[in-house]
């Protein structure tokens, strides 16, 4: 019963580190970011975050993992798919630190960019692809669902464009709905 005890400290451990590294990073980018802040967050000697994660791009890499939760294109009827879609991501955007700290790394890391690069192609394209009929234009409709929503993301929650930041959940689903709507069932 004596090995419990420092599987569960550690593991402890390792969730503060996590999500002070999520938080600094969503706060201050990758760039600004550094051990020794996250470890005064987490309220542990830097030394430990050495120790369980070994570098600051290993930790940024732990602390970007993260699951889109996509619904079910199958599941929602076809000529909702845009809206539903919309009111998913601007609930994830504003739910979890971790993707905002992606987005703010990814535009001046490279290997942030690639890790944002990763979760939209694999995450996206398999939901693009459950209802495109052209398997040819997967890759091209799910790049420019990740743009759009890239670009609210960007516009309304880091540079916080007044407009943007201004609409209600309704307005700004009701204005995106029709372009992912556009993007993911209907012909140019």
């Amino acid at each position: 019963m004596a090995s419990a005890k420092p599987r569960r400290r550690s593991d402890a451990t390792r969730a503060a580190i996590l999500t002070a590294a999520r938080e600094r990073f969503a706060a201050e980018g990758y760039e600004r970011a550094t051990i020794r802040t996250i470890a005064a967050d987490a309220e542990i000697d830097p030394a430990m975050v050495m120790r369980y994660f070994g570098n600051k791009e290993k930790l940024f890499a732990a602390a970007a993992a993260f699951d889109l939760r996509l619904p079910d294109p199958t599941a929602v009827p076809r000529n909702q798919l845009g809206a539903v879609y919309a009111a998913h991501f601007l609930e994830r955007w504003e739910s979890d630190d971790t993707l905002m700290a992606l987005l703010r790394a990814a535009a001046t890391n490279e290997a942030a960019a690639q890790r944002m690069r990763k979760i939209f192609a694999s995450q996206i394209a398999p939901a693009v692809a459950a209802v495109v009929s052209d398997p040819s234009e997967v890759a091209m409709r799910a790049g420019l669902v990740s743009s759009q929503m890239l670009g609210v993301a960007l516009t309304r929650y880091v540079l916080r464009l007044p407009p943007v930041v201004a609409m209600d959940r309704t307005a700004l689903i009701r204005w995106l709905g029709p372009t992912l709507q556009r993007y993911l069932t209907q012909r140019p």
